[in-house]
């Protein structure tokens, strides 16, 4: 269960995450600098490896939710979805991301949705696994929204989308601040359908924000259900990643 909402810019982009879990997991750890595949990387993390988003040097950001509306599992031993991200972030092309995944053992991984952000291409692309094919889906590069959710990931869909498009009424749409409301919102009502989400043995546990600009990127963390942040002053765990001159290339 997550929300990951994209805003795209000519020449970077922003993008904020809300990780919804159960209750009974233990929490993730903050992002923290790695260098994966000979590539510095900063990325939030499980105590035991993996994680759901990554940042590298590049400026480019994968990051993955479950795919519920896909009910078939794995019969035998699984292989960590928190691994995927992990295995492509190093990739500064979605060439690169394609030949990293190809090295997974993917019949061993439950359904997911990998998304991966190439500000230099100006490329958004999506990896979906069905334990059948990993399809790879190139999306246009503008503002939008990815959705997962176990409790009912249809109305989940629906119910967060018109959330996210009646946002964009609002005054200073598309900024920082708008986007950390986006994130806070309770609309139509506090439960499992809202974008900061809540129920009884689930929750928003974290957000995560990416800000890229050609020559700098930064990761906002806040570990919490993202309606304890009144303001931008309480997102106090911020990692910035000077980028790659190649970066803007």
């Amino acid at each position: 269960m997550c929300t990951i909402s994209l805003i795209t810019r000519q020449n970077g982009y922003a993008l904020a995450m809300n990780r919804d879990e159960q209750l009974t997991r233990v929490p993730g750890l903050p992002p923290a600098p790695k260098i994966i595949n000979g590539s510095r990387v900063l990325s939030p993390s499980e105590p035991g490896g993996g994680t759901w988003i990554a940042l590298n040097v590049r400026g480019v950001t994968f990051a993955l939710i479950n795919w519920y509306a896909i009910t078939a599992k794995v019969a035998g031993e699984t292989f960590s979805r928190g691994r995927v991200v992990q295995t492509a972030c190093a990739a500064k092309t979605s060439a690169l991301a394609d030949a990293a995944l190809a090295q997974l053992p993917l019949p061993q991984i439950n359904p997911f949705r990998l998304i991966g952000i190439f500000p230099a291409a100006r490329e958004i692309i999506e990896w979906r696994w069905d334990l059948q094919s990993l399809v790879r889906e190139p999306h246009p590069w503008k503002n939008q929204q990815w959705i997962s959710s176990g409790f009912d990931e249809p109305a989940a869909q629906r119910i967060r989308s018109q959330t996210f498009q009646e946002a964009w009424q609002e005054k200073n749409a598309g900024g920082l601040a708008w986007l950390r409301r986006l994130h806070r919102s309770h609309a139509p009502q506090p439960g499992p359908f809202s974008i900061c989400m809540h129920r009884a043995d689930a929750m928003t546990v974290s957000y995560t924000e990416v800000v890229v600009s050609p020559r700098q990127a930064s990761m906002r963390y806040h570990a919490g259900l993202p309606c304890d942040c009144v303001d931008s002053r309480t997102h106090k765990n911020i990692y910035r990643l000077a980028l790659s001159r190649a970066a803007g290339s």
